[in-house]
């Protein structure tokens, strides 16, 4: 079967600063393969930028959508881009 390759780039509302929602999503994200950044807004929303295999990525989207224990995830905007392959590694960025 022939791995399909997504890029998408995310933006999630709601109480996910200070509740350990970007190390978490860097765990889920290297141990699947995933590659991108995830940032806190200013505005208290995070935003993130992911590549690598669909179903990998569907499944990182779909935890995404409930966030680690102390999280209260109201809402996600998800972009579906075209896969570009210029990232890496998965990280925390500024």
């Amino acid at each position: 079967m022939i791995a399909v390759l997504v890029r998408v780039h995310i933006v999630i509302k709601g109480r996910v600063q200070g509740v350990l929602y970007r190390w978490s999503t860097v765990r889920r994200a290297r141990s699947s393969g995933i590659k991108g950044w995830i940032r806190n807004l200013p505005n208290g929303q995070v935003e993130a930028l992911i590549e690598g295999e669909e179903t990998d990525v569907k499944k990182l989207l779909d935890w995404m959508k409930v966030g680690p224990e102390r999280a209260v995830v109201e809402r996600v905007e998800i972009d579906w881009q075209p896969y570009v392959g210029e990232l890496s590694d998965f990280r925390i960025i500024k």
